[in-house]
């Protein structure tokens, strides 16, 4: 399955038999000379032997998709010359790669003895158990061994995690923390030309640029493969240029894929001005796109044939092969010959894989995402700085009264940050403002601006820089600022930070507790950006844990124990936290309820929200009314309402117990289910909307679970949420819940 570039390269390469300099090899005066003197003849046959495991590793993934073996059809053919890169590069620079990136990653193996780059991509083309970097769940390049992070990226999604890992590196060594990544290493991350119009790109390009501006160090290289065509659309003539060669902050080099000791020479220059500079540089490659986007694709659907045909004098491959015989290293028949050697022992290779090992159960498709280590998570919770007084300033939170929902959250990050000093936490207005709620206040003063620090206002980099700072060995609490800014960049955490250790196998992971503020029922302040009450879209992605705190006693417990997540399971951990509560102190006028003391540490044993567990409010055993967030407090004051409302008609209310969830994404469905069998009927009360609401979740799980009782629920409406008084028509109100609890009642 291999078709007219095949035989394009034996054709053009038996045509130079006899010729001591085949045409297009002649060198002239100037840089070329130059390029060509400064490229060893060793180096160009390192070059070459990665291009041609490549192009037929393209080759074999067409064979095996025809013979139902194979799943994966997106090729490097004419993209080879970015083995140029890898080879001036080293193998412990952090690699994060677009698809078209064979030839990077075979030159990259090459560097490495005890790596075979034809068995990883083979493995990875047929969903073999046995590929060494995703166990068969994607075809994807990656390898712990190497340095090269997975990415599924089509779109420059992974961007923002180059920028942040970039940016993080340099912060290691005045923080004293350690990876196994060298100090003066060059983070090197790729995209094609189409993908460079995209405002994840565009985001990450800016934010690099700022950071290039104020003189913050950034060892980011960023390849920018440039084939004029995205799927079936034209990228304008010389807008790829003219966009990269503008980006502030860079440095711009360009190099052609056609001219092997060019790329090689510029690679070179690349690559040691980020290291040595530790400043951005952007490498404009011109590649060719041979084969179509895929096996899929049918180019003359919108290309002619004599298009098609002429780009293979592109081709990169051949080019490499000239400049093999212009210096005499090979004839016209070796390179033919080692053309052939190389694709007989891919094909051989490929058909020693049968039969295949694939993934057979949901449970083993799922385990990085269900893995879990439950003692050592628990045991992480409970640890507490020795010298914590000094982080609080000799002023224990547990000995200043009872604290808010703010104040606690404040405190058990400042507890957090104390245990642990790779912890670094960031967003917008977090560091000198101390938030817009004054929930990071003081921070910064205890643990320095290394640590504490402001973002631009761009939640994609803001995620970004949390992705990247975890693979370089921080524990990152980024803040996004509202739950309604989430949705800007919420694919930062379904399409690449949830699915790391899914596609790794495990093997990377980046662990982080992102912190939102959001919900509804800001008082005098709102309207739908700053009162969000959506949280389906951080409910279904898989792998990611969900929890709101309902009060100061709450908040403590899951900042916690979701730190321990992100450290000892690597898990994308989100705390959505009810700006309404941060500063409320009373249940109802007055008393002071919703206040809580501060846990110490000797306490933290038991005062803990472990993961897969709600807590109650109550003993009645009428009706359990199942909440979260503000909801809990809604209900409580509900739940005795309505005793009152009934006392008053003469009539009995039902005795009712409040069930907190904490966990909303798992939901707690053992411990929900267990603790309802013992109640008749079940209300869910929901401050999300009614479609796509945690209501719904909690209703199938109780009848996915076998509850014989009565379920009801309340829920907010399904509307944006307007400005002032009108938020009141849409949200769920504290009557419609007396209401619910009195409904059944004689």
């Amino acid at each position: 399955m291999s078709g007219p570039i095949d035989d394009y390269f034996i054709q053009e390469v038996r045509s130079w038999a006899g010729d001591a300099t085949p045409p297009g090899s002649v060198v002239g005066p100037g840089a070329a000379q130059a390029d060509r003197a400064s490229v060893s003849d060793a180096l160009m046959v390192d070059l070459f032997e990665a291009q041609l495991l490549s192009r037929h590793l393209d080759f074999a993934a067409r064979y095996l998709q025809a013979q139902g073996e194979g799943f994966y059809t997106i090729g490097s053919s004419g993209h080879e010359s970015n083995a140029a890169i890898a080879l001036a590069l080293r193998p412990s620079d952090p690699a994060l790669l677009h698809y078209r990136s064979g030839g990077f990653y075979c030159a990259r193996a090459g560097q490495v003895p005890g790596t075979d780059a034809v068995g990883d991509i083979l493995r990875s083309l047929t969903c073999s158990t046995d590929d060494p970097i995703s166990g068969g769940r994607h075809k994807v390049f990656g390898h712990p061994d190497l340095m090269v992070i997975p990415q599924t990226s089509t779109i420059a999604s992974h961007l923002p995690r180059a920028l942040g890992m970039a940016f993080s590196l340099e912060r290691r060594a005045p923080l004293r923390v350690e990876t196994l990544v060298p100090d003066d290493a060059v983070v090197v991350t790729s995209l094609g030309d189409a993908s460079v119009n995209h405002s994840t790109a565009i985001g990450a390009l800016n934010a690099a640029g700022q950071l290039a501006h104020r003189g913050v160090p950034l060892p980011l290289l960023v390849l920018c493969e440039d084939n004029g065509i995205g799927i079936s659309v034209r990228t304008p003539n010389g807008w790829t240029r003219r966009t990269l060669e503008s980006l502030p902050g860079f440095h711009y080099l360009d190099a052609k894929g056609t001219e092997p000791e060019q790329c090689l020479a510029v690679a070179a220059e690349a690559v040691e001005w980020v290291r040595s500079a530790r400043k951005p540089v952007v490498l404009h490659l011109s590649t060719v796109r041979l084969m179509g986007h895929a096996g899929s694709d049918v180019e003359l659907a919108y290309r002619s044939r004599r298009e098609i045909e002429s780009d293979y004098a592109s081709d990169p491959l051949v080019a490499t092969a000239r400049a093999l015989h212009a210096r005499r290293l090979r004839t016209s028949a070796d390179l033919v010959d080692r053309y052939e050697e190389v694709r007989n022992d891919v094909a051989e290779r490929a058909k020693r894989l049968m039969p295949i090992r694939r993934l057979d159960t949901a449970e083993a498709v799922m385990r990085p995402l269900t893995e879990a280590r439950p003692d050592l998570v628990r045991a992480e919770s409970v640890a507490a700085a020795p010298d914590r007084a000094v982080a609080f300033n000799g002023k224990l939170p547990e000995e200043a009264g009872p604290l808010t929902l703010a104040q606690s959250i404040n405190a058990a990050l400042t507890d957090l940050m104390a245990l642990h000093r790779d912890v670094i936490l960031f967003g917008e207005d977090v560091a000198a403002k101390g938030g817009v709620y004054g929930v990071t206040r003081g921070l910064r003063k205890r643990f320095g601006a290394q640590r504490v620090f402001d973002t631009l206002l761009d939640e994609q980099s803001i995620l970004g820089t949390a992705l990247g700072s975890a693979l370089a060995g921080f524990l990152p609490v980024p803040e996004i600022q509202y739950l309604a800014y989430l949705h800007n960049a919420e694919d930062q955490l379904r399409g690449e930070a949830a699915t790391l250790r899914f596609f790794s196998n495990g093997q990377f992971g980046n662990g982080m507790l992102v912190r939102i503020q959001g919900l509804a029922y800001q008082r005098g302040f709102g309207g739908h950006y700053h009162n969000d009450n959506s949280l389906a879209v951080l409910r279904d992605i898989p792998g990611l844990v969900l929890a709101a705190p309902s009060s100061a006693t709450e908040a403590p417990r899951l900042v916690r124990a979701m730190a321990a997540l992100a450290r000892k399971e690597s898990r994308v951990c989100v705390l959505v936290e009810p700006i309404a509560l941060y500063h409320t102190r009373d249940l109802e006028p007055g008393d002071g309820a919703w206040t809580a003391q501060y846990a110490p540490p000797a306490q933290w044993g038991t005062d803990r929200a472990e993961p897969g567990t709600g807590t109650t409010h109550g003993d009645g055993r009428d009706v359990l009314v199942v909440t979260f967030g503000n909801g809990v407090p809604m209900s409580l004051r509900a739940v005795a309402a309505a005793e009152a409302r009934a006392a008053r008609d003469g009539r009995t209310a039902p005795r009712a117990t409040v069930y907190d969830l904490r966990w909303l994404a798992p939901l707690p469905v053992e411990d929900l289910i267990e603790r309802a069998h013992g109640f008749g009927r079940v209300l869910v009360v929901d401050e999300t909307r009614r479609s796509g609401g945690v209501s719904e979740g909690v209703v199938t799980a109780l009848v996915d679970g076998g509850y014989r009782g009565a379920i009801s629920r309340v829920t907010s409406k399904d509307s944006i949420i307007p400005l002032g008084p009108a938020a009141n028509t849409v949200l769920l109100s504290e009557d419609e819940i007396i209401d619910a609890l009195l409904g059944g009642t004689p």
